[in-house]
């Protein structure tokens, strides 16, 4: 039989649930304006920024998706995402592999190393990180984005992928290198499919953080072909700084692809992170 709450135990809850909600709102009724601020016209907005349309005015995203140049986008920012989070958790998983599954001398010393770079701001290296690319002949090359975001996924995918596979008991790999299995064999045929919740929370991380990046494509790409989303939406706010409510269109339809990732990978993002803090 359950005690009912104390006082402080009611107090405590209600103030999580106002939080919550506080919280909530601020997330919501910034994209809510967005949404309905899409479906109307300028007119609406000047008078009615915060009601609903009257009347709708569906044109604003009919015409964008009706556009080559947004679809060309999503292409873009999809393909580059896909890349660089195959870069990132194959280079990852093998190097968190090591630190987790091998001793050697100055283990923690090099993963202190991976895990300084969390500090390291982005912003700081934009401009030593334009030369390198210049000089390597990758402007203009979808490469010179891919490998840079790869590079900056590495700490908090190594950190996570290390700390989860540090769980898996040592008794696995010794039953597995008893049947002859080697290393590698143990990380390809064994590790990886148990830490498939880990693998996809990493994969979440890095696909979003791509999808969002805008300095590194809009250094890198002068061609505006191979212009990504978040560029996209800078460039076309400038084109139409005019037209408020096409622009609000314009930025929620940029915002679904990665809104929709979220809501399908959630449970795997959530478990994975889950599982590794309890690591």
């Amino acid at each position: 039989m359950t005690r009912p709450a104390t006082p402080a135990g009611r107090t405590r809850h209600l103030l999580l649930h106002v939080v919550s909600v506080v919280i909530g709102a601020l997330i919501v009724v910034p994209v809510g304006f967005g949404v309905l601020g899409g479906f109307k016209d300028n007119g609406q907005l000047s008078v009615n920024p915060l009601g609903l349309p009257d009347p709708w005015v569906p044109s604003n995203y009919v015409d964008i998706l009706a556009s080559d140049v947004f679809w060309r986008q999503v292409g873009n920012s999809t393909l580059i995402a896909v890349a660089t989070t195959l870069v990132v958790v194959g280079a990852s998983a093998m190097a968190a592999f090591v630190f987790a599954r091998f001793a050697f001398r100055g283990r923690e010393m090099l993963f202190t190393l991976f895990a300084v770079g969390l500090m390291f701001p982005f912003a700081v290296a934009i401009l030593p990180l334009f030369i390198l690319l210049r000089g390597m002949g990758l402007l203009d090359n979808p490469l010179g984005v891919i490998l840079p975001q790869a590079a900056f996924g590495l700490p908090v995918t190594i950190i996570v992928l290390r700390q989860f596979f540090r769980t898996i008991p040592a008794e696995v790999e010794e039953a597995a290198t008893l049947d002859g299995c080697s290393a590698f064999g143990f990380f390809w045929r064994i590790l990886l499919p148990m830490a498939r919740p880990a693998l996809a929370t990493v994969s979440v991380l890095a696909i979003v953080a791509s999808w969002n990046n805008f300095m590194l494509p809009l250094v890198v790409f002068t061609d505006q072909s191979w212009w990504t989303l978040p560029v996209g939406v800078q460039a076309f706010q400038g084109q139409y700084a005019d037209d408020t409510a096409r622009v609000l269109a314009y930025v929620v339809l940029s915002m679904v692809p990665a809104l929709g990732f979220y809501a399908v990978a959630e449970r795997q993002l959530i478990g994975g992170l889950s599982g590794s803090v309890k690591g």
